[in-house]
This record gives C-alpha cells, structure tokens and sequence, in this order.
C-alpha cells in the first residue's frame, strides 16, 4: 500500500536505483504519473516530461476500452475485443483520429504548444501512477519506440502480473514495485488516490518535488 503518488514515486525510484537504471529523459503519462514522474526524475537527475495517449472506447461502451492512440498515431487494439465486438474498420480510423488529436491538444496544454521532445538515442523511463489494462502504457511505448529511443523502460509502482508481463513485448524492461496476483484497481494501492487536475499535473513539469 503506497501512501500517496510521491511515496509510490520514491519507492519505485529506490528500486530503479537499484537495477542501475539510467535515464536521459523521464516521461510522465498525465495526470496521475506526474507526481509518480517528478520524484523519479529528480532521482535519476533527469528532465521530466509528458508522453500521452487517449482511450479509444467501444462503438455502444465508451467506457470500454478497445485500444488507445498516442498523439502521432501510434496505437494499440485489443483485437480479441475488436473481434468479439466485431467493431469495424471505418470506426477505429475515425476514432484513430479523434484520439490522436486530443491526445495532442492535451500535450499542447501541459507543454504550453510546445512539440514533444526528441528521444532518439536518448535512454527513455515511462512512468504512471499504475497500470491495469495496459492500454494507454502501450500506445505511449509504441510512440516513444517509433522516435528511435535508444532504451525504453516502463515503470510503475504497481500492475497485475500478466498486464506487465505482455508489456515487456513493448520496451526493453518493465520494472514495477508490486505486481499482486490479487488485483481490483490501480487505486485499491494507495492510501490517497485523489484525482490530480490538469491545473496541478501540470506543476510538476516546472517545480522540483520538494516543492509539492
């Protein structure tokens, strides 16, 4: 049980210590991987930034995830999903699109309309507050991988098993602090898992994380 994001964020940061992780760059997923990010980049003394991608919901479900899609596209399916839902090409091209886009108006209001970073050849670490289904994880890994990072690591403070074993096929390591078979929800970890807003996210891409 982690106590809030910044004490999941050092303890994940005491354990990438700990492997000899290295990183030029450390990219949050918004909102609740920022506070998790700052305290990792502080850490490994590497800049902080945003990474970010955008559910795609089901046709009849928008709750129910079916993929997530980065800013430049990148994307992943759930293709058993798809299948079993029989959703149509015609959909997820526009909802490709769609998402895309929101996940670049999102960068553009953290990043003040600034473009993403460039990580090619650069040790990239992916962080965010937790994963579940993995959805939006892999879609940020896929953008990250396709913009020539030399060493991508995903890290978390927890995830169920399996979800961080099929995210291994996405990067070069995953590294997680709690992987429990037994698992509800990212938030049944945390004392305090309030929602972070845009507003507050966004600080922790200025200020150090003692100053939270």
């Amino acid at each position: 049980m982690f106590a809030d994001r910044e004490d999941a964020g050092r303890r994940l940061a005491d354990l990438l210590d700990e492997r000899d992780e290295t990183a030029d760059l450390v990219l949050a997923i918004p909102r609740g991987g920022l506070p998790v990010g700052r305290e990792v980049a502080d850490r490994l003394r590497a800049p902080l930034d945003v990474v970010v991608a955008s559910k795609v919901g089901a046709p009849d479900n928008p709750e129910l995830a079916v993929g997530a899609v980065a800013g430049d596209g990148s994307a992943w399916w759930n293709e058993d999903l798809l299948s079993y839902l029989d959703v149509g090409e015609d959909y997820l091209d526009r909802e490709r699109e769609r998402e895309a886009a929101a996940a670049r108006d999102k960068v553009s209001l953290y990043r003040g309309g600034d473009p993403l970073p460039d990580v090619a050849e650069k040790r990239v670490v992916v962080v965010d507050d937790g994963v579940a289904t993995g959805a939006t994880a892999r879609a940020c890994l896929r953008q990250v991988v396709a913009g020539g990072a030399e060493r991508v690591v995903l890290a978390v403070p927890v995830g169920p098993p399996n979800t961080l074993s099929e995210l291994e096929a996405e990067c070069d390591a995953v590294v997680a602090v709690e992987s429990p078979e037994a698992f509800g929800a990212v938030g049944a970890f945390y004392r305090d898992f309030a929602q972070v807003s845009d507003e507050e996210a966004a600080t922790y891409l200025r200020d150090g994380a003692g100053e939270h």
